[in-house]
């Protein structure tokens, strides 16, 4: 007599298991009375929202919505027959449609849309119906942004900034990211105020941004965007020529071309002077001048339009740019013209 085999386990009928596999794989059944489900009976004015359904039986010939807690004919707001027969009623409007599942869909909800809704639902053994209340909250104004300042210096002046709202979740933006407080920024417990300390160039943008409702994470509404004006330089201030350089010195012979040019990075533009002996020459970034035997000496300086001070340092003139407050940025660029005669035919 022959055992089972005991890693098959018991032997089992074919049938039970083909029929065990039908009903695993076989339609989903309702679980219970059709529903609307009470997470969307929740939207915010101005925005989508969508009455879902739960519990939907099988074979549904029909979904049919209704404002108010009858299903009427004066109520009807549309009606649809799967796959894409949608009938209009009496309360319809081009701000509701319905979905391929059945769902009631608001394009931008207002708050006269607060109130009741129904849905009858016909299939070929029946009809089924459901009513939920939606409650449409106000969405308020956007919050309005304010700043002590818009034109700044770089490293010098702070910027403050203020976020008018009745909202409690706030959230500041500068260059359209989202920043926290920091070792340079400060934000109040509140969130309503912002501080930027020691403003810098890349500065550029600032906007606060509020959430009224937890429960819709994705509805935010952002103020105005304030643009920050942050001057920095003279910096990195250069002279280009066409001479020589030796021991320090440029040389060019007599009745020779010189050609100079300043630059400098400065936001505003830089002004250009170009001094000979003391005395303004061109206010140009470029210099073209041919020498002669009277010409000692030449200095570029450059600085930003808010102060200039040109004054002697150790015979050599120099330039000292101000930002306020008794705060220097000094930057000492000279190109020094040094004239080398060479006589010939000296008579012994």
């Amino acid at each position: 007599m022959d055992l089972p085999d005991p890693r098959r386990g018991p032997c089992r009928p074919l049938f039970l298991v083909v029929a065990a596999s039908l009903l695993a794989c076989g339609p989903r059944q309702a679980s219970g009375p059709l529903f609307i489900s009470p997470d969307s009976l929740t939207a915010v004015e101005r925005h989508r929202n969508v009455l879902a359904l739960e519990n939907v039986p099988e074979g549904v010939q029909e979904y049919s919505w209704y404002r108010g807690a009858e299903d009427s004919a004066e109520t009807m707001i549309i009606s649809f027959r799967p796959p894409d027969s949608k009938v209009p009623g009496p309360l319809y409007s081009n701000l509701v449609t319905v979905t391929s599942k059945g769902y009631l869909s608001f394009r931008k909800c207002t708050l006269n849309d607060t109130g009741n809704y129904t849905v009858r639902v016909d299939t070929g053994n029946g009809t089924q119906r459901a009513t939920g209340w939606l409650e449409v909250l106000e969405l308020g104004p956007p919050p309005v942004i304010s700043a002590n300042a818009s034109s700044t210096v770089e490293n010098l002046d702070s910027v403050a900034a203020e976020c008018h709202t009745n909202a409690s979740h706030i959230e500041w933006y500068r260059n359209s990211v989202p920043i926290s407080a920091s070792q340079r920024i400060a934000i109040s417990a509140d969130g309503r105020t912002l501080v930027i300390r020691r403003v810098s160039r890349h500065d550029r943008t600032l906007q606060c941004v509020i959430q009224r409702y937890e429960s819709f994470p994705d509805i935010l509404q952002k103020s105005d965007t304030v643009s920050l004006t942050v001057a920095y330089g003279p910096e990195y201030v250069s002279l280009s020529t066409n001479l020589k350089g030796f021991d320090g010195a440029l040389t060019a012979g007599i009745g020779s071309q010189v050609q100079l040019e300043c630059s400098c990075d400065s936001d505003p533009s830089p002004k250009y002077h170009w001094l000979h002996n003391g005395s303004l020459l061109s206010s140009d970034a470029n210099l073209n001048f041919f020498l002669d035997p009277a010409s000692p000496t030449l200095a570029c300086s450059s600085a930003s339009s808010w102060l200039l001070h040109l004054g002697p340092l150790g015979g050599v003139p120099h330039l000292v740019t101000s930002l306020g407050c008794g705060h220097l940025c000094g930057i000492l660029v000279y190109g020094l013209v040094k004239l080398y005669l060479h006589r010939r035919n000296r008579a012994t």
